[in-house]
């Protein structure tokens, strides 16, 4: 059975389509994102402490996530910070198109297959939730805020709290299994996190620490108001030469 027919991620992807339904109202949404990314969480554990009894159900690996839509740079960075809450080591890279002066952008993700499968839920789901947000967001019409500006701001708050978010999630499934399986868990992912890392290292990319600027205005304000409550899709995406700080 493959990773995309697993039980445990069907049962995820049904609470994101349940969130993102327009029919929900918020505190609907607010609960089955919670729901999804705890299940999500519980199930990255899982998929850890059975690859380390056996290693073959689940290896290291890589992919490159095609980043797209309007603001691909805060897009890319969004992909980005969500692999790292989830022990993927990304890359950000961009590779001129052949012919012009315009770029194809991409997260290389290097990490167990799992844990990949995970991202690419998520940043599909979050990247076309922030798409719909970003249809009616703008500055008020006495700012003097260039509307592109804005937007940049909006996005990087709205990124700044769904990681939170998901690292929440993260950390109250460790804890939760630790508390059952005691601190073998936190070897495990320790092990794991080391192992994404060395493979990104060994990619041939270009690699070197990248810190995201958050500075805090009216923008980065709506934009975390409208992560805190965002919806997580269902479908998928397909599929730089910064690796994101550590």
């Amino acid at each position: 059975m493959s990773l995309s027919d697993n039980p445990q991620l069907a049962k995820i992807r049904a609470l994101m389509a349940k969130a993102e339904d327009p029919a929900a109202t918020k505190e609907e949404a607010e609960a089955f994102f919670a729901k999804a990314t705890a299940l999500m969480s519980k199930y990255g554990i899982e998929r850890a402490m059975l690859a380390a009894a056996d290693p073959n159900r689940d290896k290291v690996g890589h992919r490159s996530l095609l980043i797209e839509g309007v603001l691909v740079e805060e897009r890319q960075l969004m992909a980005g910070l969500v692999a790292k809450a989830v022990n993927i080591e990304p890359i950000l890279n961009k590779v001129r198109k052949p012919g012009s002066n315009r770029f194809t952008y991409l997260v290389e993700l290097y990490g167990f297959e799992s844990d990949i499968e995970r991202v690419e839920m998520l940043y599909t789901s979050l990247s076309l939730q922030a798409s719909n947000f970003l249809r009616t967001v703008g500055p008020a019409w006495w700012e003097e805020t260039p509307k592109a500006t804005y937007r940049k701001r909006w996005f990087r708050g709205f990124t700044n709290e769904v990681v939170a978010r998901l690292k929440d999630a993260e950390a109250r499934a460790k804890g939760e299994a630790e508390a059952k399986h005691g601190t073998s868990v936190a070897l495990v992912l320790a092990s794991r996190a080391e192992l994404a890392r060395k493979a990104a290292d060994n990619s041939g990319f270009k690699t070197a620490d990248y810190q995201a600027r958050n500075r805090v205005t009216d923008a980065f304000k709506a934009g975390q108001q409208a992560g805190r409550t965002a919806d997580i899709g269902a479908k998928r995406l397909a599929g730089g030469r910064r690796a994101l700080s550590r």
